[in-house]
């Protein structure tokens, strides 16, 4: 009988290094690499099984003694549009989305450096040149997309060419059962438009009319600051060592 996929490839565990998370902490990931003609179909079972994707590697965490890092994703049925999120929506109502092909641009690249440069001076991501960007969206031997954010031009409605300035991108994974949100990066300058809470409203809106059930936000650390955020997007699911659990 025929292995599956997944129980066919070679994963390999990095040496132990400091939690980005929650300090005090040690981390360790088991990876892999997605490459050749099956990485879409590996990249579908993994996302599923709880593990991320960066360029042509897919990881997930392996620390011993702590489990905080849970994979979550939204389910697009049901999704609860709060208050609090209709008034996001309204407040950038004059920005447009569009999904393009995954090619690195200039004004990616300099609105990139500029959310890395203020939102994570510290972050592991800091030193990318614009060749290392240019490969974190590009090098993808999975099914995958860019989309811009952009001011709304007069003439938007017809044509992508009369967008106006690029505030936000987020670079997407299309799997069978849903979008995965890989990266995503915004104007600094505008935090009164909660931009990166608009790209996964954004986002559940384009998978519900795509017909996918669930978009992928990463994983949630309870306690973590930085990933506290995804709790809020409801009903979630979230996998736990029985499967993936709903939460309303």
């Amino acid at each position: 009988m025929t292995k599956p996929l997944a129980d066919t490839h070679q994963f390999f565990l990095t040496a132990p290094s400091p939690c980005p998370y929650l300090a005090g902490r040690k981390e360790r990931k088991v990876f892999t690499h997605l490459v050749g003609p099956q990485a879409s179909h590996l990249n579908e079972i993994l996302t599923q099984g709880g593990f991320r994707r960066s360029q042509a590697i897919a990881y997930r965490p392996a620390c011993e003694l702590c489990g905080a890092c849970v994979s979550v994703r939204v389910c697009v049925d049901g999704f609860r549009n709060s208050a609090s999120f209709r008034r996001v929506t309204k407040r950038n109502r004059d920005l447009v989305g569009r999904m393009k092909e995954p090619e690195a641009t200039s004004d990616q690249y300099s609105l990139f450096r500029r959310y890395l440069d203020r939102r994570h001076p510290d972050g592991g991501m800091v030193n990318m040149t614009v060749l290392d960007y240019a490969l974190m969206v590009e090098d993808s031997h999975v099914e995958t997309a860019l989309i811009e954010y952009r001011f709304r031009g007069p003439d938007s409605s017809f044509s992508d060419r009369t967008d106006g300035e690029l505030v936000a991108c987020a670079l997407t994974d299309v799997l069978g059962d849903g979008l995965s949100m890989v990266y995503s990066f915004f104007n600094p300058d505008f935090d009164d438009r909660s931009l990166g809470t608009m790209m996964i409203l954004d986002h559940v809106e384009r998978a519900r009319k795509m017909g996918k059930p669930y978009v992928y936000l990463g994983y949630w650390v309870e306690g973590s600051d930085k990933m506290g955020y995804k709790a809020r997007f409801r009903p979630q699911e979230r996998l736990t060592p029985q499967g993936w659990k709903r939460f309303e």
